[in-house]
């Protein structure tokens, strides 16, 4: 059984998905403001923005995790009032109360849900103070740093970003950074952490210039991320390396692509292409088949919370059924039915609740990860790479997948391959007591330094003059 903190982070496969959805608007009184409510032993903070006109805005604080400015979609058709969290995949729904006072209703994720009553907040209550961030780089910087735009000509949009150059003299060797899953910004902002902004200072002041940048959709960039998949990522990455390799003062033929999770997915994608990158560094990409990466996600994290075999076999049975009759069903309506009706087996009283899930399941980025087989994409990497994993990472379990990166790209006869599994480490490469998502928020390191220098020390040894 979760206990509820970690039930709120803890599905792996929600740091691969998305959800949108769109309502009626219905005038209404204005909802702006703070509102708060506790789930068990967690303190919700909802600050919703409601303009008489323009669109709805929310983010979502949970002190106890140390998690700030969470994202959240806001609609409110009618009395109802709906706030969805994308990462992980969740949401409340609820009404207002007869004052306008309460908003009363339930916290649902995955095929559970809790009540939940926010309650509009007095005048003057102090907001939550931010969870120290002490490796987040603060101005001034020893180096250039200018805010860019570039073009995927091949989707037609305009994307944004931080591109930042050494303050020697250069040609200077260059990285294009790609986030994970999910609508991220440049600095792949997560819990009040920015991992890549870390990353991007390290590199930089290493003598390679960095070019990162908000995801479609996102921040400054253009296009939407809805109904994309990891191979529309990768012609993002192919703009990026375009653009970098038009710049002043870079080495043309010294310039590599850096993809955390399934942006590792996108950079092998673009590795794989005419004028793709000169190196390759992976973290915690993926490389075992997509249905069973699902899998070992879902056993991973049940490992946290049991070793009890049968309920294992349980969770792996009913993953593998859901992603077996999402494969056998290109038809979403009938897909649905399919996993609604498998829900009503399991628990009637849990399959009403189902709905987000299936919307996810049946996404075109869900279905392209089910199909994806990393094996026919690495061999076609000639290129350098580093391939990196902490051992206590539970969303690309390290050993297996980095296992599969190096059998991939050996059995084309890439010579020049680099794994390391990066002991005490999570996803996210922070030093980590268990790997549990519901952790990132609770630890103040955001990148270890110790996977910073592997990271540094391998790209400065391949661009060396």
């Amino acid at each position: 059984m979760h206990t509820l903190t970690r039930f709120f982070l803890g599905t792996a496969a929600a740091a691969l998905l998305s959800i949108t959805s769109v309502h009626a608007q219905t005038a209404r009184p204005s909802l702006t403001g703070d509102w708060a409510g506790t789930l068990g032993p967690l303190e919700f903070t909802a600050h919703l923005t409601d303009p008489a006109g323009g669109p709805r805005t929310a983010t979502l604080d949970i002190p106890a995790q140390h998690a700030q400015g969470l994202v959240l979609q806001f609609t409110a058709p009618a009395d109802s009032v709906y706030l969805r969290l994308r990462q992980p995949a969740a949401q409340f729904a609820g009404r207002r109360s007869a004052d306008g006072q309460r908003l009363e209703g339930e916290w649902q994720q995955g095929l559970r849900s809790f009540p939940l009553t926010l309650s509009r907040a007095t005048a003057g209550t102090a907001k939550p103070a931010a969870a120290p961030r002490p490796q987040t780089p603060q101005p001034p910087f020893p180096y250039q740093s200018a805010e860019v735009t570039f073009k995927n000509e091949k989707a037609g949009i305009t994307l944004a970003g931080t591109y930042t150059l050494p303050a020697d003299k250069g040609p200077f060797p260059a990285v294009v950074l790609l986030t994970g899953s999910g609508p991220e910004d440049r600095n792949e902002t997560i819990l009040g952490h920015q991992p890549f902004a870390v990353l991007a200072d390290y590199l930089t002041r290493h003598g390679i210039a960095v070019l990162r940048f908000d995801d479609r959709g996102v921040g400054q960039s253009g296009g939407t991320l809805a109904g994309t998949t990891s191979a529309d990522y990768t012609t993002d990455a192919q703009a990026a390396l375009a653009w970098l390799r038009a710049q002043p003062g870079i080495r043309k033929n010294q310039v590599g692509v850096i993809g955390h999770s399934q942006g590792g997915t996108a950079a092998i994608g673009a590795a794989g292409q005419p004028a793709g990158p000169d190196f390759l560094v992976l973290l915690a990409a993926p490389a075992l088949p997509g249905d069973e990466l699902i899998v070992q996600q879902s056993l991973a994290l049940a490992r946290l919370q049991t070793s009890d075999a049968a309920q294992l076999a349980t969770t792996e049975k009913l993953q593998r059924t859901m992603t077996q009759i999402v494969q056998q069903n290109p038809d979403n309506a009938q897909a649905r039915a399919k996993l609604l009706a498998y829900y009503n087996g399991i628990n009637p009283q849990l399959a009403a609740q189902a709905e987000p899930q299936l919307a996810m399941l049946t996404s075109p980025d869900y279905r392209h990860l089910l199909a994806d087989r990393p094996a026919q994409t690495l061999i076609k990497v000639k290129c350098p790479v580093l391939a990196l994993g902490g051992s206590k990472d539970q969303q690309v379990p390290a050993t297996a997948n980095l296992a599969a990166t190096t059998a991939g790209l050996k059995t084309a006869g890439n010579r020049d391959v680099t794994t390391k599994e990066l002991p005490g480490l999570n996803h996210l490469f922070q030093t980590a007591p268990t790997g549990n998502p519901a952790e990132y928020g609770t630890i103040e390191e955001t990148f270890a330094p110790s996977a910073l220098a592997v990271i540094g020390d391998w790209t400065g040894l391949h661009t060396r003059k």
